[in-house]
């Protein structure tokens, strides 16, 4: 017998369209890719994919417990910046700034973001690589 909670399983496949840029599709989405090595002003290179990969999970990550916790919430913004090393290549650093529009207490604004920090896919698959750091406050 198997108890074991059933795994989430996501899939992706990318493509080189020409010299410039390639495209991911996942279901029904597709998402330009920056493989340009002149870089492309047009879509997103993979640093900035990352960046905004760990800003989407904050964002369904708040969607995910706002209903739990009945926070009150207008809207959300989330402000990243990442910093590359060279050697090796690697992400060294990412601030994030995530801005709630809310009247809830200052305590409830850090609950909703222990929970973004302690439940997040992507926050929790970066953090322990990178120097990741940041704060929620309100609007």
């Amino acid at each position: 017998m198997n108890d074991s909670p059933t795994k989430m399983r996501f899939h992706v496949e990318s493509q080189r369209i020409d010299a410039h840029q390639s495209e991911s599709l996942c279901k029904s989405a597709r998402i330009s890719l920056d493989t340009d090595m002149a870089g492309n002003p047009d879509a997103f290179n993979p640093a900035e994919l990352l960046l905004a990969a760990l800003s989407a999970c904050m964002i369904k990550g708040i969607e995910r417990v706002v209903p739990i916790l009945k926070f009150e919430l207008r809207g959300v913004r989330v402000i990243v910046d990442g910093v590359r090393q060279d050697v090796p290549p690697k992400m060294e650093s990412i601030r994030y700034e995530v801005v709630v529009d809310t009247d809830e207490t200052d305590r409830r604004i850090d609950l909703l973001h222990d929970n973004v920090k302690k439940y997040g896919t992507v926050f929790n698959t970066v953090a322990p690589g990178t120097d990741l750091s940041g704060v929620m406050r309100r609007a």
